[in-house]
């Protein structure tokens, strides 16, 4: 153990593995049968409950918490993957609950798994290699993100959801639990099935935020335009484009929706709910 790389109010239990060169911040603590790599970086105020595994270039960000068996940073579930350097980087306050892993990045991407701040990561869900996280992401039980993800901020993951290798789900979205998401969602959108398809707004999700019923109305106007409206797709979106211009969350959407990145597929609609439809008036 490198003790001059352990702070001094920092918890250790007699049971804990540190490797030499392992960093431990103020307040950290590290419980019962913990392993902590030699290139890892433990938080200020960061907790490791017990029997958790922190290897490879892995930062745990200031008050995350990792309940029991959680781990992060091991290899990448990745053929081509030879032990190269790679790592994770796990923002502050974000909580990994029992079973959870989170693998760190490969060579054949950026190097890197970002998970943002203050997000929550419920039971034996799984975060690839080289996936980006934003922050406030909720993901439910047995989550499955493939490689490569990237998911925008304040996103929710129903239970049992799985996620294809490479593909974006934009801020705000929400996919049902036992989803199988295979093309990318939109910002703001409502996402359910096997295949999943987009059937809404996650318009609960935008009251909670606090948007104004104006954004609320632009949004399923315009969602209604691009996905329910005669014409071809790029027409519908360029006619989206010129209609609501100067709303900020609407011209979001129509650039994630051109975005260069796009690696997959967009998802496709599926039977629209109110959320889509005039009858809607409380949105």
């Amino acid at each position: 153990m490198a003790l001059d790389a352990v702070a001094a109010s920092a918890r250790i239990h007699p049971t804990a593995i540190l490797a030499p060169g392992a960093v431990v911040g103020e307040g950290a603590e590290v419980g019962p049968f913990c392993i902590v790599g030699a290139e890892a970086v433990i938080g200020a105020g960061a907790r490791l409950a017990s029997h958790n595994v922190v290897e490879g270039r892995t930062e745990i960000g200031a008050g995350a918490k990792l309940s029991p068996f959680a781990s992060v940073g091991l290899a990448p579930q990745d053929l081509k993957y030879k032990g190269e350097p790679t790592g994770v980087r796990l923002g502050a306050r974000s909580e990994l609950r029992e079973h959870v892993t989170v693998h760190r990045g490969s060579v054949g991407g950026s190097g890197m798994t970002l998970v943002g701040e203050g997000c929550l990561l419920m039971a034996c869900s799984h975060v690839g290699h080289d996936c980006v996280v934003g922050d406030g992401v909720i993901l439910a039980n047995n989550v499955m993100l493939g490689g490569h993800v990237r998911l925008g901020d304040n996103c929710f993951l129903g239970g049992g959801a799985a996620v294809h290798q490479t593909v974006r789900i934009g801020r705000q979205a929400m996919i049902g639990g036992l989803a199988g998401v295979t093309n990318d969602v939109p910002p703001f959108g409502n996402a359910f099935g096997l295949p999943a398809r987009l059937v809404g707004l996650n318009v609960i999700g935008l009251r909670r935020r606090g948007y104004a019923r104006e954004d609320l109305h632009a949004l399923r106007a315009a969602f209604r335009l691009i996905y329910r409206e005669p014409g071809t797709f790029a027409e519908r979106l360029s006619q989206a484009e010129a209609q609501f211009a100067g709303q900020a969350l609407v011209e979001e959407v129509i650039a994630f929706l051109r975005s260069a990145e796009r690696k997959r597929e967009l998802i496709r609609p599926g039977r629209m709910t109110a959320e889509f439809g005039a009858e809607d008036e409380e949105a």
